[in-house]
């Protein structure tokens, strides 16, 4: 058994999940290497719900540390069936969820409109567990399939430049803590892991993040695997809230890595010449009523939903490796806007919405 540095308890340096359970209890970080053993545990289902959801509650009442978070990303993607063979420039745009704000499908939307501009999109997610609508659940709604053979995958993004991962089919080994989290009905680490085991292996990743403390750490975590570009950005809301995408309705704070160089921004809806707007705006709802805005957004409607969607596209561009929006240490108005210009011209020319009918299309005689 080692000690922390600076702590008089000793802190397992085993698989020991009872020991681990007393240090977390007395508000102790667990090690990488003992958060790793753990959360292996968990994902080989190895650990009953009841302590399961005791771990969950622990972590989330201490406040997730850096190296767990590292150490169940390490557990998650060892057991991870990823897709190889996609194009190396393909991107993931995503949110951790737990914000708890309920806003309509950003990333979701933001995906077909840079699949409309040529950025091959990989798109990892996952049904609601702790909001009332995900990705997946909007997804079916619209009638898009999720394909779980690859073959299929690697066809899909080269004829449409957009897939739709779900989470299941490559995480076999979450099936082990679905469930709970369904029950605890909070945000978890698994809303932050989540984003950072992509089974298409991108390198490039717009990350929406629900506190922004984690930027930075998410950041690092996804260099240190690799990764070429990813911003992580949480969006200021009234009362000290954040939303995981970047929101007209006050600050977005990013942390961003760039030709290895991680910096800290900060946009805001008037840098991108939109009208800043409170994030009730786009108060989201069912699947079903989700499904319908994005459809809408998708044929041209006006209104926040869109000109969130056009920030998020923005900005996604750029983490692509098309249109540059930084000069020098800071953020390049004019390139930012001429980025929103392009998101805003495929939704008006019916392109981003052809690309999710060429989705259904691709879909419709291929059995589920």
């Amino acid at each position: 058994m080692a000690k922390s540095s600076g702590q008089s308890m000793p802190v397992p340096m085993v698989g020991d999940f009872r020991s681990a359970m007393q240090a977390l209890l007395l508000g102790r970080d667990l090690p990488l290497q003992v958060a790793e053993e753990v959360f292996g545990q968990v994902m080989d289902g190895h650990v009953s719900d009841i302590r399961l959801a005791a771990l969950l509650t622990a972590l989330h009442a201490k406040g997730e540390s850096a190296d767990e978070l590292r150490g169940a990303v390490s557990a998650i993607r060892a057991r991870m069936v990823g897709v190889d063979g996609l194009p190396s420039g393909a991107m993931d745009v995503c949110g951790t969820g737990g914000d708890g704000l309920g806003t309509f499908n950003v990333s979701t939307a933001v995906a077909f409109v840079l699949a409309a501009l040529g950025v091959p999109v990989v798109k990892h997610g996952n049904r609601a567990l702790s909001s009332r609508s995900g990705a997946t659940d909007v997804l079916r709604e619209l009638g898009v399939g999720l394909p779980d053979g690859h073959d299929d995958i690697r066809a899909l993004v080269h004829a449409c430049r957009v897939a739709f991962l779900a989470a299941p089919n490559h995480h076999p080994a979450l099936r082990h803590v679905g469930q709970v989290r369904r029950e605890l009905g909070f945000r978890t680490i698994f809303n932050l892991v989540g984003p950072l085991c992509n089974p298409g292996h991108v390198r490039r990743q717009l990350v929406g993040v629900f506190d922004p403390r984690w930027r930075r750490p998410i950041v690092q975590t996804l260099r240190d695997e690799g990764s070429l570009c990813v911003w992580s950005v949480s969006g200021a809301c009234d009362d000290g809230r954040w939303v995981d995408e970047l929101t007209l309705a006050g600050e977005n704070r990013v942390c961003a890595l760039d030709d290895g160089i991680i910096r800290e921004l900060s946009i805001t809806a008037t840098d991108a010449g939109l009208p800043p707007t409170p994030i009730e705006a786009i108060a989201g709802g069912t699947p079903d009523h989700n499904a319908r805005a994005l459809e809408a957004l998708l044929h041209g409607g006006r209104g926040a939903y869109r000109d969130t969607v056009l920030l998020n596209a923005a900005v996604a561009l750029h983490v692509s490796g098309h249109g540059n929006i930084i000069q020098g240490d800071g953020l390049a108005i004019v390139a930012l806007r001429k980025n929103v210009a392009l998101a805003a011209s495929v939704l008006d020319n019916g392109a981003a919405h052809a690309v999710l009918q060429s989705v259904r299309e691709y879909r419709a005689d291929r059995p589920e």
